[in-house]
């Protein structure tokens, strides 16, 4: 063998053999390059009961999802305890690339403040994908309540003597939440009556066994629109378009008012980048798609379609606003 052939069968071994390392590379950083490219069906964790606005939302988003992502998603509900047992699950799951969670006010802005311990942490145990809907709320009173709009209202609830009680889903709900914010700007006299879930409020509301709640416009909306309850006004900087009717509390003298339901999508930490991208790439095509928005607009739902880092910076803001409020007012739900 002369030199240069010995030369030119040493360039084709090198070729060869990084051709090799290349291939063996790549087979493993494909799973990564697109998500759960194994096969293995993409879990959504939602904290509420199946049939509510929550998983109406997840099922209604993972189903345009699925498509663009040519992969089964399946979501599974595990509701209780404000959240926390679905938020406990997905900070804890290492199933990378298979998992997301729909984190909303109450995982990520309220319960931090409102439970003195947590076996999560909101802001660094999960990773934001990105907004998903906003439910505004409504200021809804029943029918035996002799008041059209805000003014008449609050010259209502003023005269009563006792003051005047109101309901919410729950304790430490956005509608629990939102009451006690309106409390502070009216300086009404309010007494909270907790209910276990926004249904059996609105019912107990619409028979009048309490006079008035913030209902969020799935839950609500539709028993507005039946004359079986009466909205004062929307607590949105705009009027909802869906329900235009409805004029917002700050345009009838209660300025800057803001106070919304709200969900996004998370990843536990330590998901790989790719995974999210691909996420968050298809979660937004899916809130701009005619199929969802058609979904949303019946259920009085806003898509918010956001960046990863647009998510993380509302979640703090609203972190802070509500955390003010909880600790202002000394509500502890543990």
């Amino acid at each position: 063998m002369n030199v240069m052939h010995a030369k030119r069968l040493r360039q084709r071994m090198n070729t060869r053999s990084l051709c090799t390392r290349l291939a063996a590379f790549a087979l493993t950083a494909a799973p990564l390059a697109a998500p759960a490219a194994d096969g293995k069906p993409i879990e959504w964790v939602v904290g509420y009961s199946a049939g509510g606005g929550s998983d109406v939302v997840a099922r209604t988003l993972a189903d345009a999802m699925a498509k663009t992502l040519s992969q089964t998603i399946i979501v599974n509900n595990k509701p209780g305890a404000g959240t926390n047992i679905a938020a406990d699950y997905a900070a804890k799951s290492k199933d990378y690339g298979h998992l997301m969670f729909t984190a909303d006010f109450a995982t990520l802005a309220a319960n931090p403040a409102l439970y003195t311990k947590l076996s999560y942490n909101a802001e660094r145990d999960f990773a934001s994908v990105g907004m998903m809907a906003r439910f505004p709320l409504i200021l809804a009173v029943s029918a035996n309540v002799p008041a059209k709009n805000l003014k008449e209202f609050l010259a209502w609830a003023k005269s009563n003597a006792g003051g005047t009680n109101y309901a919410s889903p729950g304790a430490g709900s956005p509608h629990h939440l939102a009451t006690e914010l309106f409390r502070e700007r009216t300086q009404l006299t309010l007494t909270h009556v907790p209910y276990r879930g926004a249904g059996p409020a609105v019912q107990d509301l619409i028979g009048g066994q309490v006079p008035f709640m913030f209902i969020d416009t799935a839950s609500g909306y539709q028993y507005v629109q039946s004359g079986r309850l009466r909205a004062i006004g929307v607590a949105s900087a705009q009027r909802v378009k869906s329900m235009s009717e409805i004029p917002t509390l700050i345009e009838q003298g209660l300025g800057g008012f803001e106070a919304y339901a709200w969900q996004g999508l998370v990843v536990p930490a330590g998901t790989p980048p790719e995974f999210v991208g691909s996420l968050g790439k298809a979660l937004n095509a899916a809130l701009d798609s005619t199929v969802v928005k058609a979904r949303f607009q019946s259920l009085g739902v806003e898509p918010i379609p956001s960046t990863p880092q647009q998510m993380t910076s509302y979640v703090r803001t609203e972190r802070e606003k509500w955390g003010q409020l909880i600790r202002a007012n000394n509500i502890k739900l543990d």
